[in-house]
């Protein structure tokens, strides 16, 4: 599966505090959430980002409360991939669960520029920065993640046993 759009960028200890805020946290709907998502580090996100479009982070990423909330309005909102350092392990297992693909590569986090344009290869685990014309290696999924993602989800994967 291959994705491109623009790149958000962001520092390193992103939290779920600031990805979705904690006043938001008495809806499940996925749009509500989205409408909210990283409006307390990046207010114009909402109005800016379009389907397709990557969040890059530093270290870190996702830390903070275990909300699943989180990784569900960075989905909504668009974002077909997060791409950082590290992620917070809970963060990285509930993105995995509802089906967002996020990538850590150390490399294309330090290099990768807000605006950038990237395309993202999960199969290969390659990342091409198109505006800096740059390549960078992630590891791929292994087969039964990349199932969960192929299927929307974990949920999904189990009900078509695909794990």
């Amino acid at each position: 599966m291959k994705l491109s759009g623009s790149v958000f960028k962001y520092g390193s200890n992103v939290d779920t505090d600031v990805i979705i805020p904690a006043r938001y946290l008495n809806s499940s709907d996925p749009r509500e959430l989205a409408s909210h998502c990283m409006e307390d580090i990046d207010k114009g996100f909402v109005k800016k980002v379009k389907a397709g479009d990557v969040i890059v982070g530093e270290k870190n990423f996702g830390c903070g409360s275990s909300r699943e909330h989180a990784p569900i309005a960075i989905k909504a909102s668009g974002v077909s991939c997060v791409i950082a350092a590290t992620f917070a392990r809970i963060f990285y297992r509930n993105a995995i669960n509802i089906g967002l693909p996020i990538l850590e590569c150390e490399e294309a986090s330090r290099r990768i520029s807000d605006g950038d344009e990237i395309e993202v290869d999960l199969a290969a685990g390659m990342i091409n920065n198109k505006t800096k014309g740059e390549t960078y290696k992630s590891l791929p999924f292994p087969e039964f993640i990349q199932n969960i993602i192929d299927s929307d989800g974990l949920l999904n994967a189990v009900k078509a046993k695909k794990i």
